[in-house]
């Protein structure tokens, strides 16, 4: 018999604040985190907005409740994590901190991480200082220069700050949690394949506790510009309108940052131990679909991971009360997403947090994941917000109003631009 996994605590980061309640409250009120950006200069862009996670500063006050000890060692650690880094590191210990475990007298052999992520870009500046000694007299960059004056201007320890390894093997660190330690990099797909690592790994009996999650943005000067050039941004002048998943006069997505950890537990532990219980994972499914010249089928990718969860989950098509939809608020993958979820669960109620912040990268299905399970503490879900027109492509029954039952069980689906979908279902414990 499989061992069952819980969750027992959680830390969140997001646009519209770092706490469930503010986050909840947020999305159940109909507000817009999209705003113009103010972490960089932003004016030449082809789109100035996103969803920022302002709240979130990077002091060591946002890391939640510490030890003397624990503070001082993340505080001297900041200086080479980058801001998603930092922000990974910060939702791990809130999440620790929730889930109220005496790590004193815990096995930290039985204890470890799974951590999401995306690749990490280098901010410019990081290069300002050596590039400006490789000009050469007519004021160009002279590549030749760079070894002897331009590489010695550059930190020692800047790479660290980027690797997207090192959320998991700083969380591992900080708390000397000796278990199971990975780290994914697979997009907007990393949380739920993260989530569901750390799942089959309680599940299988390598660890009785993860910590697991992903942290993500596409804040950053040259995340951004790689975005807007590549993908489908939303143009409009208006933030708070331009993410419209579903609906017919959807354009593009908006770009964000956010991260969010859960701290999972095999069901007897935690219950003798006593842990409020938020929900439990019972399925989990990946799907990567594209062609041999590497064109997604987002359709079938998500369709896959929909049934296959649902098998994994031992779960009928009703048996879902919703589904957190990627609802990413371009043409094609929201059609094809739609399509997707009313061929396999029919008219199920579908909501996505993407109205209200966008897409965060990595951390965006981590961050929605908690809005669902706090949907079913609160028992209702949340309109999905800028849902004004049904579109034909589209057949999904999105919610637009607080009155909609969240029920008991869940699926939260994420894919990326190369076809990678990813999918967890969560229901609640009675």
């Amino acid at each position: 018999m499989s061992r069952r996994v819980v969750i027992t605590g959680l830390g969140v980061v997001s646009p519209l604040g770092n706490t469930p309640d503010r986050l909840w409250a947020g999305l159940a009120s109909g507000q817009s985190a999209v705003g113009p950006i103010t972490s960089f200069q932003a004016d030449a862009y082809p789109v100035p907005f996103a969803a920022e996670a302002k709240d979130f500063t990077g002091a060591i006050d946002d890391f939640g409740p510490l030890e003397k000890g624990m503070k001082r060692t993340i505080n001297k650690g900041l200086k080479t994590m980058c801001r998603e880094m930092q922000a990974g590191i910060a939702v791990s210990q809130l999440a620790l901190n929730d889930s109220k475990l005496n790590l004193a007298s815990i096995d930290r052999s039985r204890f470890g991480v799974v951590y999401g992520s995306d690749y990490m870009l280098t901010l410019p500046q990081e290069f300002a200082s050596g590039i400006k000694k490789c000009i050469d007299e007519e004021g160009k960059f002279d590549f030749s220069r760079w070894a002897e004056k331009g590489l010695k201007e550059v930190e020692p320890l800047w790479l660290l700050k980027y690797l997207p390894n090192l959320p998991a093997a700083h969380v591992a660190i900080f708390n000397d949690l000796q278990g199971p330690n990975n780290s994914l990099t697979v997009r907007e797909a990393s949380g739920n394949m993260a989530l569901g690592e750390a799942f089959r790994t309680i599940e299988r009996g390598h660890a009785e506790i993860m910590l697991s999650g992903a942290t993500g943005t596409k804040v950053n000067p040259m995340r951004t510009l790689h975005a807007e050039t590549q993908e489908e941004v939303a143009r409009g002048t208006d933030p708070h309108k331009l993410c419209r998943p579903f609906d017919l006069d959807r354009n593009g997505t908006v770009l964000g940052e956010g991260a969010a950890v859960f701290t999972l537990e095999e069901f007897e532990y935690a219950q003798a131990r006593g842990a409020r219980i938020y929900g439990e994972i019972i399925g989990h499914s990946s799907s990567t679909v594209a062609s041999t010249t590497g064109k997604p089928d987002f359709h079938k990718a998500v369709k896959n991971v929909l049934e296959m969860a649902l098998r994994d989950a031992k779960l009928q098509p009703a048996d879902i009360d919703h589904v957190h939809a990627h609802g990413l608020g371009t043409k094609r993958a929201d059609a094809d997403e739609a399509q997707a979820i009313q061929q396999v669960l029919g008219k199920v109620p579908v909501v996505t947090a993407k109205g209200h912040f966008g897409n965060l990268g990595a951390g965006g299905g981590m961050v929605e994941l908690v809005a669902s399970l706090w949907a079913i503490e609160k028992g209702h879900l949340f309109p999905t917000l800028n849902y004004e027109t049904p579109d034909p492509q589209c057949p999904v029954n999105v919610v637009t109003s607080t009155d909609i039952p969240a029920g008991d069980t869940f699926i939260n689906v994420n894919f990326t631009p190369q076809g990678q979908a990813s999918a967890i279902i969560v229901r609640k414990v009675a």
